[in-house]
């Protein structure tokens, strides 16, 4: 029974190319997920009116995959946290009230509410927008969306200094212009809040056309404004750019390493009985002073993160940090 829940985990968790019915289920979880999303979006369209019956069928079939998909994740969840020591009934609640975990269960629960409760249905329904959530599921099951989430969690800390600075200069601005505006347009300025929709729209986009300045000082600061924020907005622009760089450019160092013979780094290749077969690169000891830079995969470049698991075939890559 244990030797079928850990196949089980593995065919949902993990997606080796390597396991044909892993890969299998990754791709069935994201076609079912493609064509929710599009019942959903079909269903709002009046020339779809004769196609309803079909389309309600493709959403009763996806939304009982997404049902048994997460059965399955909370029935197995036991093993997404070894290193953490939880009991399985600690291990199901941990899970449940994941970021994935509720946005499994807000991926299919909508739709089994207003047949429970049928007096709530138009509520109910507004809940289903909670179903374009699932997209965050395909940026688990492939690796090349993960890039994104590292190039964020790398750059957080730049991009959160950069969007204090935004802020702050929308808050002086919408200040500023409410101050020079408000005794010319009292009925448009009429307090601080629609400064800031102003500097929102004219420093987040060219400007609505709703609300703009008409007394001299105000447009002077308008002009001023808009010349700062074309600055400030672009910064975490250019702070996100900069980080794919560097995470391509780590992935291409890290082929050139495999390729180079002379390169000073060490390959570790995973077979069934190394130790660090099926464990987290969170809970891998490595020796002092190296650091895992990638994990090649199938063909495939993984750029490493703390939940990455190592998987029988892998060719773990370390360098040195001295």
């Amino acid at each position: 029974m244990e030797k079928n829940k850990k196949r089980v985990f593995n065919i949902i968790e993990i997606g080796n190319k390597g396991d044909r019915i892993s890969r299998t289920f990754d791709v069935v979880i994201v076609l079912a997920i493609v064509l929710n999303l599009f019942a959903i979006l079909a269903g709002t369209f009046d020339e779809m009116q004769p196609y309803h019956g079909p389309l309600d069928v493709i959403e009763l079939v996806t939304i009982i995959i997404f049902t048994i998909e997460y059965i399955l994740r909370v029935w197995t969840s036991e093993y997404l946290y070894p290193d953490k020591g939880y009991s399985k009934f600690k291990s199901a609640i941990f899970f449940i009230f994941s970021f994935y975990g509720i946005i499994d269960l807000l991926s299919f629960l909508p739709y089994y509410l207003p047949l429970l409760f049928p007096t709530g249905v138009v509520v109910f329904r507004l809940l289903r927008v909670f179903r374009i959530l699932r997209l965050f599921r395909i940026n688990a099951q492939y690796d090349a969306f993960n890039v994104i989430t590292n190039v964020l969690n790398d750059k957080k800390t730049q991009l959160v200094s950069s969007t204090c600075l935004v802020l702050i200069l929308m808050v002086a601005s919408s200040l500023g212009m409410y101050s020079l505006e408000h005794e010319a347009q009292p009925d448009v300025f009429r307090n601080a809040f629609s400064g800031m929709w102003w500097s929102v729209s004219a420093l987040l986009t060219v400007g609505y056309g709703d609300i703009y300045p008409i007394t001299v000082d105000g447009k002077i600061l308008g002009i001023i404004s808009a010349f700062l924020g074309v600055g400030l907005v672009a910064i975490p622009t250019g702070i996100i750019s900069a980080g794919f760089v560097e995470q391509y450019t780590r992935m291409k160092q890290s082929d050139n390493y495999v390729s180079d013979e002379n390169a000073k780094c060490e390959i570790v290749n995973i077979t069934s009985d190394h130790d660090w077969n099926g464990q987290k690169l969170s809970e891998i000891e490595l020796p002092k002073h190296h650091l895992i830079i990638s994990v090649l995969r199938d063909g495939d470049t993984i750029v490493p993160r703390g939940s990455t698991h190592i998987i029988e075939g892998d060719r773990v890559v370390m360098i040195s940090e001295l």
